[in-house]
């Protein structure tokens, strides 16, 4: 006996080791995963029992029979325990699970065997401590009181395993599920190679437990190993066509009639649940009720029945299910020559009752997939009838459903994915069940990686996201958020104009990801639309963070993008509100900047100049730069690159055409930029722009400056510019500058030596240009005509006229723009400032000594022989009845040219000849409703041509009734100079007396 064995050795080495065994119990239990909490509830009681035993081994208590039964109890129940946990530590952990209700009744045993032999030893008689007495109490109490359970979620496993048995028809998502949560509990991986490989061990460990002859333990494992085989992961497809051919194999072709057992004797139908009475009949159980529910007896025998007496007849119920099982793989198996036949009807039959049979039972499914079936259905995904793909569509669909291996196996069907992408393009019938297949098809992981590959599937899916239907819509938004995990796949997103997941990317991605969707955005051609879109939806802050980024090759990709973007007005503009343009001039600033960064800068401002040029006038006015900036970014153009100063000469050219214009230009001005601009002019890298820019910096520059920096090797550029470039801008621009400069005898004298005169003409009659820069072409060009009619250079003059410049300017009189007309009205004003002094006097002849000499005809005006090349004449020109139409142009700067132009018809002597003139073609009453102009300056000088013209008394007589009222009104509404003037024409004209006075 284990007794003797204490006395033998001394008690207190006995006692010791119970203490090390103890201590190793409560030691390796912590280690185990299966039922953990209940070890260490075990675990916590032994541990409890360490000090009193510590105690014990100090006093002298050898002589205690019940110390002795305690130390032998502790012995055998610590080894028990130790068994246990070698046990839970080393068998499958599905048997442990299987077993953990008797683990937790094992341990519970410990337990309280060990706190019945607490109860029985003598504390009083042991002399120990009073806490140790008290503590020994307590957990005596504790132990009987103590129940060991298995855990709340393995309870909840085995009641779902009970109920899986009991049902018997449970499907292969119960088991999936099931196996799932097992796994889960057990701490295992739920990947399906995990789980196969401790499902097959679970196996032999109850083929072990076979061996070792504990039959019933064994029967109750085979049936749950028979509920768990319907996972996926528990039996592969050998596994389960092994299984399903062994009995379809012993199967007969046609279906076979149902014994007359399985019918109800009430309903005649072959019964689903059948229950038994007493008297050994049964029923339907629903047939019964109903009867017992108006009688109370049997239907066959009239004894007396009712319900509580009815009991379920399992036998014959699974005998049903097994003749139910073989008459539908039977109907399976047939079905193959029925989904290839010829006729539309039989096809549409047999998918519907293949629909009506998966739809029933998960098994059916699966056996349709053993029958290969699958392939069938795939190619009728290319049939012509609508109705046959629609069909197909929701077999594969219902088949798919919750399993993988289906979805498997229609994938590696040739060309199945192809087919059913195919269907996303058919009518939304049809697209809505492709997309419903898709969906699930792309729950699987393997999968996913494939359906992206698919040539227009990504395309299709966006295209649904805008159905009028709203589950094909929604259906679609899921597929393409399971195949967002790839960013190709988001980069084909992009390309079909769906944005969603490059913008999560952008945002929260890794930096080699946020890379990759930012260059996809600097690559791609958008629409105007999509640029949008991709604002509205915060593309923009994302973006300038990268600018931020201290990766040289992610700021490019970041500035590429922005400018992809910028391109669009709109955006251009909300990158200016947000802050979008410090960042790049920082960059352009940054002297470590690189080239290729700094060329991507500027072409990105330029893209925001652009977009202030049109504006909503609704809105405040949205400026590019501030001063500083303005100032500072001009001072790099003589340090940087060509390529990035033609971008930033770009850049304040088309700043020179926005609302801010005039500020800016005032602003580069100051900053010298005509005399760098000059410079550049002989740059052929960046000419063209700075020839631009430089046109617009001349209209408002002052003369001194001009005069300081443009000279007469500058004069030859340009002309070489107008002679040789093909860049129509670039001539206009080189024309415009000629144009502006001042009207002097040394620029005129430039022009004349550079052959300028030849250029403008040749240019004006044979070039004829047509494209957008038409009109500013030959606006620039007449401008510049005008330097060869200045009244200081007679020979210049000579020389225009001599080249028939006089014919081209009346023609564009009446064919150029407003501003055509207004320079082609200057140039006949300043060359008609010489007629009178170029007119040649009439000789006088004498005929004979009788008869006085006949005077020869002379103009009206300038009272000589005039002609067009000679005298510069404008009524040899036919020009004057042309300036009076220009009177009526809108622009009042074209008018005050043509008035100028005008008046020197009734300069000095010429006036009483002059006014006739205007009289005769109709000048006077133009003039006189020009009184009316919104321009101060057109109104005061007509007023002063109106005072010198009504001295002739023909003409007040006739036209001053017709300029009362005019005048009158603006001795009313007039502004401080005009007032005085109308009055003096009032009073001329006989309406008021002489009083200067009074205005």
């Amino acid at each position: 006996m284990v007794l003797d064995a204490i006395s033998s050795p001394p008690f207190a080495d006995v006692l010791s080791q119970t203490i090390e065994g103890i201590i190793e119990v409560v030691h390796t239990s912590r280690y185990v995963l299966i039922e953990n909490k209940s070890f260490a509830q075990l675990s916590s009681y032994l541990d409890r029992l360490i000090p009193l035993l510590k105690e014990l081994n100090q006093k002298d208590a050898r002589d205690s029979e019940a110390l002795k039964i305690l130390i032998e109890v502790l012995n055998r129940e610590t080894k028990l325990a130790q068994e246990l946990i070698t046990e839970c530590s080393e068998k499958n952990k599905f048997y442990l699970l299987m077993n953990c209700r008797l683990i937790a009744k094992r341990m519970q045993n410990i337990t309280r065997e060990i706190g019945q032999a607490l109860c029985c030893i003598p504390l009083a008689s042991l002399d120990i401590s009073s806490g140790i007495e008290a503590e020994i109490t307590q957990l005596v109490n504790s132990m009987h009181a103590a129940e060991f359970r298995a855990a709340v979620v393995e309870e909840k496993i085995l009641e779902r395993i009970e109920l899986g048995i009991q049902e018997r028809n449970v499907d292969r998502s119960y088991a999936n599920n099931l196996l799932v949560s097992i796994a889960e509990a057990i701490g295992i991986s739920t990947e399906q190679a995990v789980l196969k490989k401790e499902f097959e061990e679970f196996k032999k460990e109850i083929e072990n437990e076979r061996l070792r002859k504990d039959h019933a333990e064994a029967m109750q494992m085979e049936q749950i190993i028979a509920l768990l085989e319907r996972a996926d992961a528990a039996s592969t497809r050998e596994d389960k066509e092994k299984k399903y051919f062994t009995i379809r194999k012993s199967l007969a072709s046609h279906p076979f009639e149902p014994l007359e057992a399985f019918c109800c004797p009430i309903t005649k139908e072959v019964m689903k649940d059948p229950v038994e009475t007493p008297s050994g009949h049964t029923f339907e159980r629903s047939a019964i009720e109903k009867w017992l529910a108006e009688k109370n007896f049997c239907p066959l025998t009239s004894t007396p029945l009712d319900t509580s007496m009815l009991r379920p007849n399992k036998t014959l119920r699974q005998s049903i299910e097994e003749w139910r099982d073989r008459n539908t793989m039977i109907t399976i198996a047939s079905m193959k020559s029925r989904l290839s036949s010829e006729e539309e009807g039989e096809v549409l039959d047999c998918l519907q009752e293949l629909k009506e049979l998966c739809e029933k039972r998960e098994i059916h499914r699966e056996w349709v997939v053993l029958e290969d079936h699958i392939p069938m259905l795939v190619n009728l995904l290319s049939a012509k009838s609508r109705e046959i793909i629609s069909r197909s569509l929701l077999v594969l669909h219902i088949l798919a459903k919750d399993s993988d291996e289906c979805k498997e196996s229609i994938v590696k069907v040739d060309n199945a994915m192809e087919s059913i992408v195919r269907s996303l393009g058919r009518r939304i019938g049809v697209g809505k069940l492709a997309v419903g297949l898709l969906l699930e098809l792309a729950k699987s992981e393997s999968i996913r990686d494939c359906i992206g590959e698919v040539q227009g599937c990504i395309f299709y899916l966006v295209n649904l996201t805008r159905s009028d239907d709203n589950q094909a819509s929604r259906d679609a938004r899921d597929v393409l958020k399971n195949l967002s995990f790839s960013d190709d796949n988001v980069i084909q997103m992009v390309k079909a104009n769906y944005f969603k997941y490059l913008l999560q990317r952008l945002s929260s991605g890794s930096d080699d990801v946020k890379m990759r969707m930012a260059k996809t955005l600097g690559e791609m051609e958008f629409t105007d639309h999509n640029k949008s879109s991709l604002f509205e939806e915060g593309v923009l802050d994302s973006l300038l963070n990268l600018v931020s980024h201290g990766n040289l090759e992610m700021k490019m990709v970041a500035v590429k993008a922005i400018l992809n973007l910028s391109s669009l007005t709109k955006n251009g503009q909300e990158m200016i509100r947000q802050g979008a343009v410090r960042p790049l001039l920082d960059i352009l600033y940054c002297h470590t900047s690189q080239q290729n960064l700094c060329e991507l800068v500027a072409e990105t401002i330029v893209h925001l100049a652009l977009s202030t040029i049109r504006q909503d006038s609704s809105e405040m006015e949205l400026s590019l730069l501030e001063s500083k900036d303005t100032r500072q970014l001009f001072s790099l153009i003589n340090l940087t690159w060509p390529a990035v100063q033609q971008r930033l000469l770009q850049a304040f050219y088309t700043i020179c055409q926005s609302p801010s214009a005039t500020t800016v230009q005032e602003l580069l001005n100051e900053c010298c930029a005509v005399q760098i601009l000059v410079q550049l002019c002989d740059n052929h890298e960046v000419r063209v722009n700075a020839v631009k820019l430089l046109c617009c910096l001349i209209e408002k520059c002052n003369e001194a400056t001009i005069t300081e920096h443009v000279g007469q090797k500058t004069v030859q550029t340009l002309l070489r510019i107008i002679e040789d470039s093909e860049n129509e801008e670039e001539v206009a621009s080189a024309l415009g500058i000629i144009a502006n400069l001042p009207m002097s005898t040394p620029v005129s004298n430039w022009l004349l030596e550079g052959d300028g005169l030849r250029i403008m003409l040749r240019f004006l009659r044979s070039k004829k240009p047509n494209g957008p820069c038409k009109d500013q072409l030959i606006e620039n060009a007449v401008g510049a005509l005008c330097h060869f009619t200045v009244p200081a250079n007679r020979t210049s003059q000579q020389k225009a006229a001599e080249a028939d410049v006089i014919p081209l300017l009346v023609q564009l009189l009446e064919s150029g723009t407003s501003l055509t007309k207004r320079r082609a009205a200057i140039s006949l004003s300043q060359l008609s400032e010489s007629s009178s002094d170029l007119c040649r006097p009439i000789p006088k002849h004498r005929m004979c000594w009788c008869f006085p000499a006949l005077p020869e005809a002379g103009c009206p005006v300038h009272r000589g022989i005039c002609a067009v090349r000679t005298s510069f004449c404008l009524l040899e020109a036919g020009a004057v009845g042309l300036l009076v139409k220009v009177l009526g142009e809108p622009d009042p700067g074209a008018c005050e040219a043509s008035l100028d132009a005008l008046l020197t018809l009734v300069e000095g002597d010429g006036l009483h000849g002059g006014s006739k003139v205007l009289d005769e073609e109709r000048a006077i009453p133009s003039m006189i409703k020009l009184l009316g102009s919104s321009s101060p300056r057109l109104q005061e000088k007509i007023l002063t041509s109106l005072e010198k013209i009504f001295q002739v008394p023909e003409i007040k007589q006739k036209h001053g009734p017709s300029a009362q009222m005019p005048l009158v009104d603006l001795t009313q509404r007039g502004s401080t100079q005009i007032k005085p003037l109308a009055g003096r024409i009032l009073a001329q004209l006989n309406v008021l007396h002489e009083q200067p006075s009074y205005f």
